[in-house]
């Protein structure tokens, strides 16, 4: 073999490499760009995980709740006297008596109860915050103490009634059997929607690198993805309502459950109604 040949030898012995090209052998630095993305995290995810925590399917009663109708009734009544109520000793009485009934309910219950009242009562403090430019700070609390008392009345009664009874308690009133289907169809598909936009959005979040110009194409994917979701979802829904034989009819709440301790808190009601009228005469 010649001398300076670069052609391997007869005897197999490996021929020296050949040097790197300097543009491979410098390292890389890929810096993406920054972009900001407060958008998806705040505001988007904050909603869709709002959206898939509005379960009504988690009620348990507790041996001192009333009867679904007459608790429905209860809740409406105490509702709708705080809503009209002028005098904010009633309102400060009302969010003392829910505040009372939420600390008997489950931990978990109490939590969520808890935490849905007092979120919907800061932001409509937040909303009525002008008020205290005005120089009118009393009508900001009054609507915050009104929102927390309504809310907490409702988280009590969705939270301490199954769904089942819930919606045996509208049919007795002669509510449509078509709006208490879409009532319940809706809750129960907002919930399983809002997980899916949860997921999506946090696996868009994940899976981005560096500065994404086209935002608004992103968003579409995402309500796209939620649209085929929903539309699967409602066919599903659809055939097993067919399978089981549900002809859309919902069957009243029977007699016998009515309970002796309706009438206590009838009692309790027609209180607070004396109350309120005696509050508004004095207003």
């Amino acid at each position: 073999m010649e001398q300076g040949s670069d052609r391997p030898s007869p005897s197999g012995a490996p021929t020296p490499a050949s040097p790197l090209p300097t543009w491979l052998a410098q390292p890389e630095a890929y810096k993406p760009a920054s972009d900001r993305d407060g958008f998806v995290q705040k505001s988007l995810l904050s909603l869709t995980g709002v959206l898939s925590r509005l379960r009504i399917d988690d009620g348990q009663t507790t041996p001192f709740s009333p009867s679904a109708p007459v608790k429905l009734a209860c809740g409406l009544a105490l509702i709708l006297m705080t809503s009209l109520s002028s005098n904010f000793a009633f309102t400060l009485v009302m969010a003392a008596a829910v505040l009372l009934r939420m600390a008997a309910l489950p931990s978990k219950a109490l939590r969520r109860a808890v935490g849905v009242s007092f979120t919907a009562a800061g932001v409509s403090a937040l909303v009525m915050l002008p008020a205290f430019l005005v120089g009118q700070p009393q009508s900001a609390l009054l609507v915050g103490t009104k929102v927390l008392v309504c809310v907490g009345v409702a988280m009590v009664v969705a939270l301490s009634t199954p769904v089942h009874q819930l919606t045996g308690a509208l049919r007795t009133y002669h509510v449509s059997n078509l709006v208490i289907m879409t009532f319940e169809l809706a809750l129960k598909s907002i919930v399983t929607l809002g997980s899916v936009a949860t997921e999506v959005l946090r696996a868009l979040d994940l899976r981005s690198v560096g500065k994404n110009r086209e935002k608004g194409a992103s968003m579409g994917g995402v309500g796209g993805v939620t649209f085929l979701k929903a539309n699967k979802a409602a066919r599903t829904t659809a055939d097993a309502m067919r399978c089981r034989g549900f002809e859309g009819e919902y069957r009243a709440v029977p007699r016998d459950i009515y309970k002796r301790v309706d009438i206590a808190w009838i009692l309790a009601v027609a209180a607070v109604c004396v109350l309120f009228v005696y509050l508004q005469g004095v207003a």
